[in-house]
């Protein structure tokens, strides 16, 4: 035998004939036992640490974070709880090249300044309600007009101009993102305390995920999205005009020269508005059409073709130069196309590129514009003991 061990006892080394203590050789062994488990502690406290960053402060003084999701592809999404903003938005081109595919700013204040609702929440009414009322239950309701003669987006301080909390419990770093908004009763004129809860994640699918859910304590109306600008060829890289858009929607809704729908649900055969074969967003956009005159280019709303309250596609958009494709998936019976009509060149975004007329597209996932004046559009009223739910996903592939 060459050694002999002992713990109380010594160690005798035959090769050498020297002895040592066993109680040094214990001592170095609990030191290495001690580090390593300080070592695996700071691991687990590291991994239960959410991913995030400060993104400044309101001109209220509330402090802002920017939290980063990313999956094993190397996508990933940077995401301020002001507004629930999705800030940047990376996913690789066909030959694996990350690019940041959503329009938005380098800072905090440009945000609260000036900003389109880049890539923010939206409510507690996505687009716009005529004239800024409506009746339920016999009551009529005046909300705050900040669109023409209309409400659009929630009012002058909607969804997407506050400071949501995040929920780290249910939050996971890297992964998902709990955002939650208390909406009190009257705010911008709506009715009911609206407890809203957003949930953000990125799947390895190279999926975005947005669920959505909310309850009242007083009926109220309510309709939750979202409203990145995308640029599939990157963020400043020039105009949309020719991602081929792919819409599932046989039929939309015709809208006033205020861009209120008139309720009327179009076909769109024959029209520009006809999307059900993947075409150049700009093929038809300057086409001597009514509604494209109303809208200054795109922007209404598309009655899909999926089943009521079913999570099915909604829209595909493809872009040649770097082979993107984007789908989107929702369980929302409508899509807002809007094709950057009022995006002039002005704002100047991230890395310092100026956004010019058309440099980015939306497919806001929705229930259809001015629903609660329009009773045969479907319903958007929310009731105490009822809980809305709602998923949207935009995933991204390659070709």
């Amino acid at each position: 035998m060459r050694y002999s061990y002992r713990i109380s006892g010594w160690v005798t080394l035959n090769s050498r004939n020297k002895t040592m203590k066993t109680s040094f050789i214990v001592a170095a062994l609990g030191s290495a036992l001690l580090i390593l488990l300080a070592s695996c502690s700071a691991k687990k406290q590291e991994s239960s640490t959410m991913e995030k960053i400060s993104f400044g402060r309101t001109t209220e003084g509330t402090e802002v974070n920017l939290y980063t999701l990313h999956n094993k592809n190397g996508m990933e999404a940077r995401i301020t709880n002001y507004g629930g903003i999705v800030v940047s938005l990376l996913v690789p081109d066909r030959d694996g090249k990350l690019a940041d595919v959503v329009l938005g700013f380098d800072s905090l204040a440009s945000y609260v300044k000036n900003s389109p609702y880049f890539g923010a929440l939206v409510g507690r009414y996505g687009n716009r309600i005529g004239k800024g009322t409506f009746e339920l239950n016999g009551t009529k309701f005046k909300l705050a007009i900040n669109n023409g003669a209309n409400h659009l987006h929630g009012g002058l301080k909607g969804f997407d101009k506050v400071v949501w909390s995040v929920d780290e419990q249910q939050s996971k770093p890297g992964k998902l993102l709990v955002l939650t908004y208390l909406s009190k009763d009257g705010e911008e004129g709506y009715p009911g305390n609206l407890s809203a809860k957003v949930v953000y994640s990125v799947t390895d699918s190279n999926e975005l995920k947005i669920e959505y859910t909310a309850t009242t304590d007083k009926p109220t109306v309510v309709n939750l999205t979202h409203h990145s600008y995308f640029n599939l060829a990157g963020a400043g890289n020039g105009n949309v005009l020719d991602h081929e858009l792919f819409i599932d929607a046989e039929r939309f809704t015709p809208v006033d020269s205020g861009l209120i729908p008139t309720g009327e649900l179009k076909s769109v055969k024959g029209t520009p508005m006809d999307f059900t074969a993947a075409t150049a967003i700009g093929a038809r956009i300057n086409d001597a059409y009514d509604q494209l005159k109303n809208g200054g280019g795109y922007d209404h709303n598309w009655v899909l073709n999926k089943a009521a309250n079913s999570f099915g596609l909604a829209a595909r958009v493809y872009e040649k130069t770097s082979g993107r494709v984007m789908e989107v998936l929702t369980t929302e019976p409508g899509v807002q196309f809007y094709s950057g009509n009022f995006l002039d060149g002005t704002l100047t975004g991230k890395g310092g590129k100026q956004y010019g007329h058309r440099f980015g597209f939306c497919l806001e996932t929705q229930h259809f514009p001015d629903s609660p004046n329009k009773p045969q559009f479907p319903p958007t009223t929310l009731n105490p003991g009822q809980t809305l739910t709602s998923t949207t996903v935009y995933r991204f592939s390659a070709k």
